[in-house]
Formats: C-alpha cells, structure tokens, sequence
C-alpha cells in the first residue's frame, strides 16, 4: 500500500506544481513594469513542474503517465514561448 500512496503523493505533487506554473504563465502581463519578475517568477514555477513531472513518471500508472505526459507537453510549450519573450 505504501507503494500507491507514495506514488499518488509524487503525481498530486506534479499536478500542483504544474497548477502553479499555469497559475503563474497567466499573470505574466508583457507591458507590466513587473514584466521581468513575472517571467523569472514564472521560470521558477515551470522548472519545478518540470522536476516534480519527472519524478512522478518514474511511478506513474498509466493514466497518471498520460497526463503527466501532458502537463509536461504544456510546459514545454510555456518554455518556448518564454524563450520568444527573451
């Protein structure tokens, strides 16, 4: 049992962080004066997802993988837009 808490505990751990990179992608304002803290912000938020995704793959049940999977499609597609930006 320990087993599927643990790897429930890594895939609810990946799904908030990439909740709080979603988060963070949405209050980044390109004309804001704070502009260069969000996008910092915001690389922060999307490289811990990126490390908690990881992690959690390593045990993920097949439904879990998919989203995973997913989640990190999505970051990877904020990171290149982040790159555009700089």
């Amino acid at each position: 049992m320990p087993y599927n808490k643990d790897k429930q505990q890594a895939f609810q751990a990946a799904q908030q962080g990439y909740d709080q990179a979603i988060d963070a992608s949405n209050e980044v304002v390109v004309t804001s004066s704070e502009y260069g803290k969000d996008l910092e912000h915001l690389q922060q938020e999307v490289g811990e997802a990126m490390s908690q995704i990881e992690g959690a793959l390593v045990n993920a049940s097949e439904h879990q993988r998919e989203q995973l999977l997913q989640f990190q499609q999505d970051l990877q597609s904020i990171q290149a837009e982040m790159d555009k930006d700089v």
